[in-house]
């Protein structure tokens, strides 16, 4: 079986975040993205400690695709240095993980 990963990445607007997330599963680099937010996050940028309200997507994938997650993500999101980390998916429900493999490029 083929490693799955949760992309995380955030976004000023709610708005961004939908295009971000409506991008990657049309073009199947994505099985799934959950919005979540407002979240608050604190973080220094450009020596300056910043507070910014964000919305976080959630994005369902797998390892193989990350390099074409990044560069969908980085095409339209408004970030000078945009959040795109992967954590690996340890385990998961066995229909789960079945489902997302059939909704990803590449199947």
């Amino acid at each position: 079986m083929r490693k799955f990963i949760q992309v995380l990445t955030t976004t000023e607007k709610r708005e961004d975040a939908e295009r971000i997330a409506r991008l990657l599963v049309e073009k199947r680099l994505a099985a799934c993205v959950q919005i979540v937010g407002p979240v608050m996050s604190a973080y220094r940028w450009k020596g300056k400690v910043e507070e910014t309200e964000e919305w976080q997507c959630l994005i369902k994938s797998r390892e193989d695709l990350f390099s074409e997650v990044e560069k969908t993500v980085r095409s339209v999101h408004p970030y000078e240095t945009p959040e795109i980390i992967a954590t690996a998916i340890l385990a998961g429900s066995g229909d789960y993980l079945e489902w997302l493999q059939d909704e990803l490029a590449g199947c």
